[in-house]
């Protein structure tokens, strides 16, 4: 595996319960500011395999980014069931629940 495949899949491991973090976001803590498309691809293909909380990230504007009514719903329940709030839209508040790891 490539050593940005596993610094994604770390940084993705290291979301907490209750706080998300944006494709793009990762994709720059990983080492490529530009590779927000790969962190899809990772956690498309490589999700299950690592358990990753994949519900944890959306896109850079607070919103759900999966188009399929099932796997779209189910990321609003996760979030909700951890405590994540989402508007009257289906946006989260970045200001309040995004992941800063430098930060915190």
């Amino acid at each position: 595996m490539k050593p940005y495949t596993l610094r994604v899949i770390e940084v993705i491991k290291a979301i907490p319960e209750g706080r998300v973090m944006t494709y793009g976001q990762i994709a720059a803590m990983a080492g490529s500011p530009r590779g927000a498309r790969q962190v899809v691809r990772i956690l498309h293909s490589l999700g299950r395999r690592y358990k990753l909380p994949w519900h944890r990230v959306v896109n850079a504007k607070g919103q759900i980014a999966i188009q399929d009514e099932e796997g779209h719903a189910m990321q609003i329940l996760y979030l909700k069931d951890e405590g994540v709030e989402l508007d009257e839209n289906e946006v989260i508040d970045l200001a309040y629940y995004l992941h800063t790891p430098e930060c915190e």
